[in-house]
């Protein structure tokens, strides 16, 4: 396993986790609260959404 390049996907999985919170902080909290309104299975489906598009994303970059 490549220890450096694992360390440089975790810290831009933090920027970019990070910047709609610095971008629009005033907005971030009514976002949140409509996330909590969510009912949980919608929530999976949206977790898992984003965890497929991220799995589709690597393997189609391992081609270049």
């Amino acid at each position: 396993m490549d220890f450096p390049l694992f360390i440089k996907a975790l810290g831009l999985a933090f920027i970019l986790e990070g910047i709609p919170y610095f971008l629009f902080a005033e907005r971030m909290s009514s976002v949140l609260e409509k996330l909590l309104e969510q009912p949980t299975a919608s929530l999976r489906k949206l977790g898992l959404s984003a965890l497929l598009m991220g799995l589709v994303l690597i393997y189609l970059s391992q081609g270049l």
